[in-house]
């Protein structure tokens, strides 16, 4: 099996950070590789924004909190609260992907494409990580939304799009067990 096949067998969702930061030059070869994802039409309708400050993201993360609990159904709430209550796992690190609303339907099919070339960049390069949706609830239901895309720097017009958690892990896992009957072929 080749490097890539090897890096794509070994990537799990890590829910468990250390409390250290990833050097600047692996961050950066991070973002240089998801800038290099395909997109439809070469739009590259998002942005990659790293957030390496620690207090906005306990910021956003409590805001986060704070409308999984107000939400009708607790089903997320509760899920987050018993990985231990914290969105963003402890992560140091995050990508938020905001993405042009006006380009809706290939702008989130390239942000898939994006954040899984930053998830598989990340495992090659030694760190743990895990795409994570639910940092939506920041950027949708929250009442300090437009705050926090104006502070991340959102362009004109952009909605959230995914994010990717990054960091050391403190407690590993092995990757899912691939569901082989997904996969058909024909002939």
């Amino acid at each position: 099996m080749n490097e890539t096949m090897q890096t794509i067998s070994r990537r799990y969702s890590c829910r468990d950070y250390e409390d250290r930061m990833p050097p600047e030059e692996v961050l950066q070869a991070i973002a240089q590789a998801a800038v290099h994802a395909p997109s439809a039409m070469n739009r590259q309708a998002w942005r990659v924004i790293v957030i390496t400050d620690r207090a906005l993201m306990e910021e956003m993360e409590a805001e986060g909190m704070s409308c999984l609990a107000a939400m009708e159904d607790k089903s997320a709430y509760n899920r987050i609260m018993d990985r231990g209550g914290k969105l963003f796992y402890g992560a140091p690190c995050m990508i938020v992907v905001p993405i042009d609303s006006t380009q809706h339907n290939y702008a989130l099919t390239d942000c898939g494409i994006l954040c899984q070339t930053i998830a598989l960049a990340a495992t090659s390069l030694g760190i743990a990580n895990v795409i994570c949706g639910l940092a939506g609830v920041i950027f949708g239901s929250s009442p300090r939304a437009e705050e926090f895309s104006k502070r991340l720097g959102f362009p004109e017009g952009y909605t959230f799009g995914c994010s990717v958690l990054l960091g050391y892990a403190h407690t590993t896992k092995p990757p899912h067990e691939p569901d082989q009957g997904k996969i058909s072929f024909i002939r």
